[in-house]
């Protein structure tokens, strides 16, 4: 779903020499509006666009900002719909109850799961991704078996081999396997640049890791809200600067 920042949707009437003009964020040229200087009005207000329908159409066409344009430069139409599916995929994940469980289990390879009804953060992803028909199961195992040594050895089970049946599951390895197979992504304190789709790691203090993805949902602090298992199962929930911020990535499936 399109979504519109609120905080784009205000107007300021000025007047700029001799003529009265509307100027928006300080950027948009001057239009003729022919209202007092110094007056304001909310978009919300349509009695303003139902005599001024120009204005309208000129306003919605250079001002708001939607969701999927945020931060996503150089994005093609095909990307910008696997972002649109990942985030439906990742919000649908809410709907399901997940027993919060780190536990080691053996699981089929390749497309092999926990039980639906457990899981930790990865598994959001995990899960979300296999959707779209991406299995970071065997994705993230092929390329540890090629690569071993750009991959974290310091887990004990296995003797620091690859293991189809955890690796994958690890936020430490998918850090490693979005850097190398998609898009790193600054990891600032700019809300500006974080987009729905995006693949946000944390530090939650004490070198414990978390991962979540960016939905197109705007929270109470006004920026996109992280969907993620953090102990009480899929939520939405408006984190993004929450904790440390150790990873920011995009990814598309192969390629």
């Amino acid at each position: 779903m399109l979504m519109c920042r609120p905080r784009l949707a205000y107007a300021l009437i000025t007047e700029r020499e001799t003529t009265n003009a509307i100027e928006i964020a300080g950027e948009a040229p001057a239009l003729p509006i022919g209202r007092a200087a110094g007056e304001s009005f909310w978009v919300a207000d349509f009695q303003h666009w139902l005599v001024e329908p120009l204005l309208l159409s000129f306003f919605v066409v250079t001002v708001c900002s939607c969701a999927w344009a945020q931060g996503a430069t150089g994005v093609s139409a095909s990307q910008r719909d696997f972002l649109r599916r990942l985030v439906s995929a990742a919000t649908e994940r809410t709907n399901h109850t997940v027993r919060y469980d780190p536990g080691y289990l053996r699981i089929p390879y390749p497309g092999g799961d926990v039980p639906a009804d457990t899981g930790v953060c990865t598994d959001e992803v995990i899960r979300s991704y296999r959707v779209l028909g991406v299995d970071l199961q065997k994705e993230v195992h092929e390329d540890m078996v090629q690569n071993l040594s750009a991959y974290p050895r310091k887990w004990k089970r296995g003797f620091g081999e690859p293991d189809s049946n955890i690796d994958h599951r690890r936020v430490p390895n998918l850090m490693v396997f979005f850097r190398r197979k998609g898009e790193v992504l600054p990891t600032s304190t700019r809300a500006e640049d974080y987009s729905p789709g995006d693949l946000v790691t944390y530090d939650l203090g004490g070198n414990v890791p978390h991962v979540g993805i960016v939905v197109d949902r705007e929270g109470a602090s006004g920026r996109y809200m992280i969907e993620h298992n953090i102990g009480q199962g899929p939520r939405i929930e408006d984190v993004l600067f929450n904790w440390k911020i150790t990873g920011h990535y995009r990814y598309y499936g192969p390629q």
